[in-house]
């Protein structure tokens, strides 16, 4: 499992990483790395997070064995539009996407034949941090990389790309598209929308000076995420809109009937609630849910 050159779409916290990893595993010769903010792209070749850097995504592309595309999905249509015509037959194509029915949706309506090639994936491994600043060799570790192979694709392949993605250190797991957006929907892209909401809300009181000065760990615990890559999350949420739309209004219901124990001062009934979650909490950080 050798790539002599990889290109890599999306120079920031995860395509940056990927890079890395690779380079650090001994498992390509050369990256090539493209992107929109030349500043960025700079910082990657001082950093020596990739070895050549280009702004047009057709000529990285042309001589790749292995590309990552790691841009906002709503970028997915346009470069998968640059690279159909330039993929090598053998060249395989995956992705960080943190949706994926319409990721593999577009790479269908785009790619044409070539799908073949295109092995959907998506680290979970975000951060608030983003760029090739935040870049980490071993970001991965650990961390859950789930693929969402397609029918289209030839079984040697997936296998090559999930060992790839195990040799950054990550376990690797595979759900259908279907399946992690709905999955993802509740436990991420949900979340994130919270913290804005909550940010958003907190910053445009008249006394919101003063409400972030008095702010402590529990809020910023809390909002962390808010200071994620915008451009990235308004994607996300446009792409997955349905699925979260559904987990918001179940959220909703939960905050209705909360609202319901704090109108009628039920103590037992919150007291009851705060332990379960708790209790629910501790089983997933002692890995009882892996």
């Amino acid at each position: 499992m050798f790539f002599e050159r990889v290109a890599v779409i999306g120079v920031g916290l995860i395509g940056g990483s990927f890079s890395l990893a690779l380079k650090e595993k001994k498992l390509c010769r050369h990256v090539v790395g493209v992107g929109r903010g030349a500043a960025n792209l700079k910082l990657a070749l001082e950093r020596g997070i990739v070895d050549s850097i280009e702004s047009d995504i057709a000529v990285a592309v042309r001589d790749a064995d292995l590309v990552l595309v790691s841009t906002p999905v709503l970028q997915f249509e346009n470069t998968f539009q640059k690279i159909k015509n330039i993929l090598k037959p053998e060249a395989l194509v995956t992705d960080a996407g943190s949706t994926k029915r319409d990721v593999v949706a577009t790479a269908r309506a785009t790619l044409g034949a070539k799908i073949v090639q295109f092995i959907p994936a998506h680290p979970i491994a975000g951060a608030e941090r983003s760029g090739a600043g935040a870049a980490n060799a071993e970001l991965f570790r650990g961390r859950r990389v789930v693929l969402a192979p397609l029918a289209e694709n030839r079984p040697q392949d997936v296998e090559a790309i999930a060992a790839l993605w195990s040799a950054t250190g990550a376990r690797v797991s595979r759900m259908t598209p279907e399946e992690h957006d709905q999955v993802f929907a509740a436990v991420s892209h949900l979340p994130h929308l919270l913290a804005y909401a909550l940010v958003s809300d907190v910053g445009g009181r008249p006394n919101s000076a003063q409400l972030f000065s008095y702010a402590g760990g529990g809020f910023r615990d809390f909002t962390r995420i808010a200071s994620s890559h915008p451009e990235m999350w308004r994607d996300i949420c446009v792409a997955n809109r349905d699925r979260i739309l559904d987990e918001l209004h179940s959220y909703e219901k939960k905050l209705q009937a909360i609202g319901q124990m704090l109108e009628t001062k039920d103590a037992a009934a919150l007291e009851a609630l705060f332990a379960g979650a708790r209790a629910a909490r501790e089983k997933w950080l002692n890995g009882e849910y892996e």
